[in-house]
């Protein structure tokens, strides 16, 4: 008599990539408009070309800019031979890239620092969480 192993495929559940996914862009979001807040409390203006960024803009655009790198992640998921190395070097270099505009804006220095560093946190809060529910 004879067996046979059958290996069944590996099923990527949906719960287990999304729900961190959201939960990590939701704490980068809070996370950014808390340091802005932060800042501005100690005296740190917050104003580009004499424009005031208003908090809610920091907790906004860190929602709308974690959700494109979430699909851009659920993308890679489908697409990609290596989707963890390919959303890790990715996202790293699109954070890089999205400091330029603040060394270059119209602003205070510390205005620039801030604006840099809120860049940073939520790299540093969504990129993990994320990277770590693809695949090696």
């Amino acid at each position: 008599m004879t067996t046979s192993a059958y290996a069944a495929p590996t099923v990527r559940s949906s719960s287990a990539f999304w729900r961190p996914a959201a939960l990590a862009a939701v704490g980068a979001a809070a996370a950014t408009t808390a340091v802005a807040a932060l800042a501005h409390a100690v005296g740190v203006s917050l104003a580009i070309a004499g424009e005031q960024i208003p908090l809610a803009g920091f907790t906004q655009l860190t929602l709308m800019f974690a959700a494109i790198g979430v699909l851009f992640a659920a993308a890679l998921r489908t697409w990609a031979r290596s989707p963890r190395t390919v959303f890790v070097r990715t996202t790293i270099a699109l954070t890089a890239l999205s400091l330029v505009p603040d060394l270059i804006v119209n602003a205070a220095a510390d205005t620039k620092l801030t604006l840099m560093l809120t860049h940073l946190v939520a790299a540093a809060i969504v990129i993990p969480a994320v990277a770590t529910r693809l695949d090696a």
